[in-house]
């Protein structure tokens, strides 16, 4: 089976080199950019991608939009600071040769203050991320945007490796986005929250990620980590009381 790779970028002309490198064995690679700054849309071209230039219409459309440019039906979708490992790339190309499945996830091994984590949400982070158009496709979600599909994934071995840059500063600019995106969704869905949300939800985070999935064992790295997720789930429903009593 012929395989896409396709990314959304923004502003990404540092981490791309990288994740182009890692899917030589694609039979093309489509990056759907949103207005970068940087030089993003030339070092795509550099590595032979195909470049589209698309407004921003949100994580899940815009994924979705990019899937649907794809040349073939069988597409691997990849962020910009993401690499296949070469166990991964191995994986998929067997995958692809006699494909038991529609859609297949893998572990996502992130990259956090120096550390790949290996516990708690750091990993195995499963993630469908190579899948036949036909049978699946992006949600719509503005954030947290997922991959829908009606049927069992399969299992490839091989990490995903999310190696991010960021310093704790940006890391917490991004995940203050995120938060208000995710609270302005769950408003118009007529969701709500208070006093139990804010409270228990950081607090059962905390106890699945860092003591049931063995999070201390990422050390220092591992407890930053599931701190700040826990920040995040306590910010999302603040933002989203500060929408109630703003907006009824």
């Amino acid at each position: 089976m012929a395989l896409s790779v396709v990314l959304i970028t923004h502003d990404a002309a540092a981490e791309l080199p990288q994740c182009l490198a890692s899917v030589a064995f694609a039979d093309e690679v489509v990056v759907v950019d949103s207005g970068s700054n940087d030089g993003t849309r030339e070092v795509a071209t550099r590595y032979g991608a195909r470049v589209i230039t698309k407004e921003w219409l949100g994580f899940g459309r815009q994924k979705q939009f990019a899937v649907e440019q794809a040349a073939h039906d069988w597409v691997l979708c990849l962020d910009a600071d993401e690499r296949v490992s070469p166990e991964l790339a191995s994986s998929v190309v067997r995958a692809l040769q006699a494909p038991a499945t529609p859609v297949y996830r893998m572990a996502r091994c992130n990259r956090f203050l120096g550390r790949w984590l290996r516990h708690g949400e750091g990993y195995p982070d499963w993630s469908p991320r190579l899948f036949d158009r036909r049978q699946a496709r992006w949600s719509d979600d503005e954030v947290h945007e997922k991959v829908l599909y009606a049927v069992t994934p399969g299992t490839l071995k091989g990490d995903l490796l999310h190696e991010s840059g960021e310093d704790i500063g940006r890391y917490l600019e991004k995940q203050n986005r995120y938060t208000a995106l995710a609270a302005a969704v769950l408003h118009r869905r007529g969701q709500r929250a208070g006093l139990a949300e804010l409270t228990l939800s950081p607090l059962l985070r905390f106890f699945k990620f860092y003591l049931l999935r063995l999070g201390f064992l990422d050390g220092l790295p591992g407890l930053v980590h599931i701190s700040i997720g826990c920040m995040n789930s306590f910010m999302k429903y603040a933002k989203l009381i500060e929408l109630q009593r703003s907006q009824g």
